[in-house]
């Protein structure tokens, strides 16, 4: 009753996530998926321009033209890659162009693109796969750091520790090996899980290095308890390109 008093705002909002996940799973249709991803994509592509100390509201009119391509064009892995080909060229032709302006459209798209891709070519059941390996890489850091934590993992985020990275890795890499074994087997269901929840730690690394660099506690306050959009996906969009990269090699 402790916990749940202490972290009440939290706890109801990510069942209310959780249950909206359900439903999106169960229904599992193209186009609802394609605008459920899209708005999450445009929510968190708002939160990284801010991150990233860019202040042109325009950049989001491109954004919401890769992601309508996306859902056409059967390789939307491969937009971010055109987008970067197309703002190379466009910083060639106009010197007064900055990088910066680009950031977003690797950070959040390329992993929203991946997320919808691997859709696309493997089914909600890898959105699931990819679900439970975040997720209890997150639950499982939590518990094992809370419970035996003492080592600093990373100046970046003080709160995690050695323990409760290794413990929250483990605990998703038994958990993934059976989530992924409706579209491999078991040993290459183990090396994803595993490859998968370490990457989904980094991604959680990334995005605090943001937020610090940017000198924000979260991304945003749209989800109560919980911050931003990027605050809850932000393991996801790391976790996901490696994912698909590896499905498609080792399946």
């Amino acid at each position: 009753m402790s916990i749940f008093s202490d972290h009440r705002e939290r706890i109801v909002t990510g069942a209310a996530l959780a249950a909206a996940v359900l439903i999106v799973g169960l229904i599992n249709n193209f186009f609802l998926m394609w605008l459920i991803l899209g708005a999450i994509y445009l929510l968190a592509f708002r939160e990284a321009a801010r991150l990233f100390h860019i202040q042109s509201h325009s950049l989001s009119i491109y954004a919401i033209g890769i992601w309508l391509v996306a859902g056409i064009y059967p390789y939307g892995d491969d937009l971010f890659v055109l987008a970067g080909i197309a703002y190379a060229s466009a910083v060639a032709y106009n010197k007064n162009l900055g990088w910066e302006n680009f950031f977003p459209f690797l950070y959040p798209t390329a992993g929203m693109l991946f997320i919808f891709t691997m859709y696309q070519e493997y089914g909600v059941i890898s959105l699931l796969w990819l679900l439970v390996v975040v997720a209890m890489t997150d639950i499982g850091a939590y518990a094992v750091g809370k419970s035996m934590g003492k080592t600093p993992f990373s100046p970046t985020s003080p709160s995690k520790t050695v323990e409760g990275v290794v413990g929250g890795v483990a605990v998703a890499t038994v958990s993934g090996m059976f989530a992924g074994l409706a579209i491999v087997d078991l040993n290459i269901a183990a090396i994803i899980s595993f490859m998968v929840a370490v990457s989904s730690v980094f991604g959680d690394l990334f995005e605090s290095y943001l937020k610090r660099q940017a000198g924000v506690k979260d991304s945003g306050d749209l989800l109560p308890g919980h911050g931003g959009i990027l605050d809850r996906i932000d393991g996801y969009l790391f976790g996901s390109i490696v994912m698909l990269v590896l499905m498609r090699g080792l399946v």
